[in-house]
């Protein structure tokens, strides 16, 4: 498998197969002595999280790891990596696993040394600069699923829960230093992580693709990662060893990311309060509601999405776009609707309520009121 590559955008991005094997030595030119790696529990156990602190070990690095990672990592995860990081004396962090495990690590390095709440730095107006920037640990990021892109992101996710309410955290340090995307650490990822990881990535490319706002660069970078996981997400959910798959999708998750500079939309805005509350996967929840979603946008996204589906060699326009959207749902097996995942219906008006208050509604390419937005979810069930 020959994709290797060194990228700079918009952080140093250490691509191909086997480079996991440059961990020691990244840590090492970003000045990281005594890293922490975080991770999730499920990943904790599994040799490639071994083989990783091996390498770190035999390096001089240690091979300390902090684990207690929620599937929506939240305020008490924080704290208890937090803890653990300084109980161990460590000066960097190593983001390994799932958005899951990046985020929680990102929050690690952010908050080890402040004195303000992690609250206080939601990703709204400048509230980044309440932080004290000098005391922000170094975050290398190690990928092992292709969804979330938060290895390329200066921010985390982060769910409050005493309101169970996902909060976006911002920095700009939070930037990792070193991001290395390996796609062999992907093979070994159970198939309904693929297909969720996935179309987390798909979402992020189509509503970027789709938001009002301007951002050349991101619209024609979401225009690639949609042609890349049409193309290469049934191949890797098919055949997980097939690395040339695993590897295109390390990239659109990566493209994906970047591209939600350009805004998110209502996909988002419903998917996180439904995770918050539920618990539910953000990629498979965010799979759910897409063809909704897409129907809800359709009067201004059609001509665009025409655009789209010529790219990406789908005939039929908006419509031939939608059932492709809903071919590759029923081909990675996810759920019908948000009935099938547990949502019920008394719940729906506090689901509103939250989707309104969410970040990502702003950007949706029509207004979300509260009448719309609650018969989305009628829609979604």
């Amino acid at each position: 498998m020959t994709l290797r590559a060194n990228w700079s955008y918009p952080t140093a991005i250490k691509f191909g197969a086997g480079r996991i094997a440059e961990l020691a030595e990244q840590c090492k030119a970003v000045g990281i002595q005594r890293p922490l790696l975080v991770t999730d529990k499920a990943l904790a156990s599994l040799p490639i999280t071994a083989a990783a602190l091996d390498i770190l070990e035999a390096a001089g690095l240690g091979r300390a790891v902090f684990s207690d990672v929620d599937p929506n990592p939240n305020e008490h995860n924080m704290q208890a990596g937090i803890a653990a990081y300084k109980a161990g004396g460590h000066d960097g962090v190593i983001c390994f696993g799932g958005g899951s495990a990046l985020d929680l690590g990102k929050m690690i390095a952010l908050m080890a040394g402040q004195t303000v709440s992690v609250w206080d730095l939601e990703d709204i107006g400048d509230w980044w600069t309440r932080a004290d920037a000098s005391v922000i640990a170094p975050i290398i990021a190690v990928p092992t699923t292709a969804g979330t892109g938060s290895e390329v992101g200066r921010a985390g996710v982060l769910t409050n829960s005493e309101t169970h309410k996902k909060k976006i955290i911002f920095h700009p340090k939070l930037m990792p230093a070193v991001t290395i995307c390996d796609p062999e650490l992907t093979v070994g990822m159970p198939k309904f992580i693929t297909a969720g990881t996935g179309m987390d990535a798909f979402a992020h490319c189509l509503e970027a693709y789709c938001s009002p706002f301007f951002h050349p660069m991101s619209q024609g970078i979401a225009l690639e990662g949609l042609r890349l996981v049409n193309e290469y997400l049934p191949r890797a959910y098919a055949t997980p060893d097939d690395l040339e798959a695993r590897a295109q999708m390390m990239a659109a998750a990566a493209m994906g990311a970047v591209a939600f500079q350009k805004g998110l939309g209502a996909i988002h805005s419903l998917s996180h309060p439904i995770g918050a509350v539920y618990g539910t996967h953000h990629g498979t929840t965010n799979a759910v509601v897409m063809p909704m979603v897409l129907d809800f946008n359709r009067p201004v996204i059609e001509e665009r999405l025409v655009r789209a589906a010529d790219y990406l060699g789908i005939k039929g326009g908006f419509e031939g776009f939608r059932a492709r959207v809903m071919e590759l749902r029923s081909t990675l097996g996810i759920p019908a609707n948000l009935t099938a995942m547990g949502v019920e219906p008394s719940r729906l008006d506090e689901l509103t309520e939250m989707a309104l208050e969410d970040p990502s509604c702003g950007g949706n390419p029509i207004e979300m009121t509260r009448e719309n937005t609650r018969a989305l979810f009628d829609a979604c069930m």
